[in-house]
């Protein structure tokens, strides 16, 4: 229900741009949007769960006094581990969905999500921060907002047209 009051939202709002434009806005064009739509969800929901794990996992090893100096980095990687499973578990199921026919290596597509966030989330987020803080002077309590303009949708094509590509 709730997802049927997303899609008629988009098709409301996208769909009067592309008139406005003078362009067809075909059944293709809002899947494909839809589709996009959906990664985001399942992208707010992973930034939920990787802070809250973070947190979770942060808060136990200093309650247990377990690696002191290190204590946040550990946290970090179980946070990233388990936030990636839990994307890639909802984005093979809820955004890049199998035809009748299609097939999918469920390891493959597992192995090429963690290089895809790692390649978005370390690489090319650490490369932007510099842009944007060294180079242009943006804030850096800004430019990460800036970043999700640019590694949200490079993830999604990546995951779309590589992890998570059907045969």
């Amino acid at each position: 229900m709730v997802w049927n009051i997303v899609d008629k939202i988009v098709r409301v709002i996208v769909g009067g741009f592309f008139r406005l434009l003078k362009k067809d806005y075909t059944a293709s064009v809002h899947e494909g949007l839809m589709q996009f739509v959906k990664f985001g969800i399942v992208g707010v929901s992973n930034t939920v769960i990787s802070y809250v794990l973070y947190s979770v996992t942060l808060i136990a090893l200093k309650a247990g006094g377990l690696l002191p100096k290190f204590d946040y980095l550990v946290a970090t990687v179980i946070a990233f581990v388990l936030s990636v499973l839990w994307s890639f578990y909802w984005n093979n199921k809820f955004v890049f969905t199998m035809e009748e026919g299609q097939t999918r290596n469920i390891w493959k597509a597992l192995v090429k999500t963690y290089i895809s966030y790692s390649f978005t989330g370390l690489f090319l987020n650490s490369i932007l921060m510099v842009l944007w803080v060294q180079v242009l002077g943006v804030s850096e309590f800004i430019a990460p907002i800036i970043n999700l303009l640019v590694s949200v949708p490079v993830n999604f094509f990546i995951n779309k047209f590589w992890a998570f590509k059907a045969r």
